[in-house]
């Protein structure tokens, strides 16, 4: 009997590897439409990395309604609050990659690499579901102020560096850095002046103690109405349906935009699949009904997406606001 030569055996012997790889591949792929098939099967926590009660908080129970009676299973909101959404955001972060707990994150997701040394990588250790909803910031100032343009506020300001205060929700949020951006931009100087949320500087931007601020629009227009608050611009390339006579920045001479923004993201590893039906219920969820009247309310827009491109707009952000915290020198304790 002849003996298979060294080629003979070692030609066999890959015929037999890749079927193995091959069978192996062709499991694994059943297996994963089968999981994406059969999710969900179990309740679904999704993570709010703030306190009940503010925005990004009814955002979620909004949506975490509707995502319910799509996916035929419960949405329980877990609020954790804490250390500007890190605590939260880490601990959805760090969950199984099964599609079962998601985090709902906003602008400071993309701010808070350039302030924090964070226990992820804000890219790589998570997969993206999508956008939920976008918002504009109103360029408010008190009426107190002598200016009715932005044009007018930026002179003001040229004439007198530093001298006008703005208000934000505390050093290193979105507000704070919005508005250092827009100061770069327009080559001014005002005094930054923190609080401790934003409804304290809100109501002392009303009341005169503090000059400018960067307003959300559900609490803007109640005071425009009132005059108690001049909206001198909005910080979205288009003007919004809520307050179509208010000029962007943009149209008033500055290369100027920020939107605030909503989104689902889960940790790094979620099957594409059950990533696919997640993104395609956020997407039915957001653009019909009563989730979207609700964000028109509040002056905010629905914002359907991929998830290709909610990352890269996490991506962009990070790389902008890393430039406007080195630029401004903004550090937190």
């Amino acid at each position: 009997m002849t003996q298979p030569t060294n080629d003979t055996a070692k030609s066999s012997f890959r015929r037999k590897f890749l079927s193995a790889v091959l069978i192996g591949s062709t499991a694994l792929g059943i297996y994963n439409v089968a999981q994406a098939s059969e999710y969900p099967s179990k309740p679904i926590k999704l993570i709010v990395p703030f306190a009940a009660g503010g925005g990004n908080d009814g955002i979620a129970r909004s949506l975490g309604l509707l995502l319910s009676k799509s996916l035929q299973q419960p949405v329980i909101i877990d609020n954790r609050p804490g250390a500007g959404g890190k605590l939260g955001v880490e601990m959805g972060l760090k969950a199984a990659p099964d599609g079962y707990t998601l985090t709902l994150i906003s602008n400071s997701y993309s701010v808070n690499p350039s302030l924090y040394n964070l226990p992820f990588d804000p890219v790589r250790d998570m997969t993206p579901i999508g956008m939920i909803a976008r918002a504009p910031f109103f360029l408010s100032v008190n009426p107190t102020v002598p200016v009715n343009s932005l044009q007018e506020l930026v002179s003001l300001a040229k004439n007198k560096p530093g001298e006008l205060t703005y208000a934000s929700s505390g050093t290193g949020g979105i507000s704070h850095l919005g508005m250092e951006f827009f100061l770069a931009t327009a080559g001014i100087s005002m005094t930054h002046v923190p609080y401790k949320g934003s409804a304290p500087a809100l109501t002392d931007t009303v009341s005169g103690q503090v000059n400018v601020m960067l307003t959300t629009a559900g609490s803007t227009l109640p005071y425009m109405e009132e005059k108690r608050l001049k909206v001198l611009a909005v910080t979205l390339p288009d003007r919004v349906s809520s307050a179509p006579d208010i000029a962007t920045v943009r149209e008033q001479g500055i290369p100027y935009d920020v939107t605030v923004w909503y989104g689902i993201i889960g940790p790094k590893g979620i099957p594409s699949d059950i990533q696919a039906k997640l993104n395609n219920a956020i997407n039915e969820a957001v653009s019909k009904g009563e989730m979207a009247e609700r964000l028109k309310t509040t002056g905010e827009a629905s914002a359907p997406g991929t998830p290709e491109s909610f990352q890269k707009q996490i991506v962009d952000e990070i790389a902008l606001w890393g430039d406007v915290v080195k630029q401004a020198g903004v550090t937190v304790k």
